[in-house]
């Protein structure tokens, strides 16, 4: 269950929004939809390899 504690006179769109930043950090929405379908162990493998060459060439064009 997530809490988010509200102070007095607090803007209640500040308080969903830091409800929405820790619902997003729970991880919930992306395993759902990551559920909705099958995928391959080897789709998956293969996505997580593509994922990883990006992100290191990233780093490595900040260099």
């Amino acid at each position: 269950m997530i809490i988010v504690p509200v102070k007095d006179g607090e803007n209640i769109e500040r308080a969903l929004k830091k409800f929405k930043r820790k619902f997003e950090k729970t991880g919930v929405v992306k395993e759902l939809r990551s559920r909705q379908q099958f995928d391959k162990p080897s789709v998956k493998k293969r996505l997580k390899m593509e994922r990883a060459i990006y992100v290191q060439q990233l780093r490595d064009a900040e260099e």
